[in-house]
């Protein structure tokens, strides 16, 4: 079937990738993540659909467990719990998603030719936000010169 959904888990491969990490033991959960996430953010290579699709649903789990985040809600996504992930994969987690939708990345050009392109971006800007909210403007000046 390939992608029915915008959704972290809503294609074959993230939940391919989901249904690895329930087989996988407890232990090798977070390296799983770590490697997805690692091999995304990898400035040296065009990031091809299926290594940016895996990571945007690893990066969904790492946002899942942020205290800004939300569950992951999907039917296909990982049944199985996951082991407390170490703080530092999320700015690992920052890169990837930085990649995801670089102009070197094939799943940005492909959403970016589909109707939901637009949705899909925005739903990839709010995952980023939770791990590096933006900066708010300043309203005010702190002191005069």
């Amino acid at each position: 079937m390939g992608t029915w959904d915008i959704g972290p888990f809503g294609n074959d491969t993230a939940a391919d990738f989901a249904g690895d990490l329930d087989e996988a033991t407890m232990e090798e959960r977070e390296s799983m993540i770590r490697r997805v996430l690692k091999r995304a953010a990898d400035p040296a290579d065009y990031l091809i659909t299926p290594d940016a699709e895996r990571a945007v649903a690893a990066v969904a789990l790492v946002v899942a467990q942020h205290p800004d985040g939300e569950p992951v809600c999907s039917n296909y996504g990982p049944s199985e719990p996951l082991p407390e992930l170490p703080a530092d994969l999320r700015t690992l987690a920052v890169g990837a998603l930085d990649r995801v939708v670089d102009e070197r990345s094939e799943i940005a050009e492909l959403w970016d030719e589909a109707t939901d392109g637009p949705r899909w971006r925005q739903d990839i800007t709010r995952l980023r936000d939770v791990l590096d909210p933006p900066i708010p403007p300043q309203e005010e000046a702190l002191f005069e010169i």
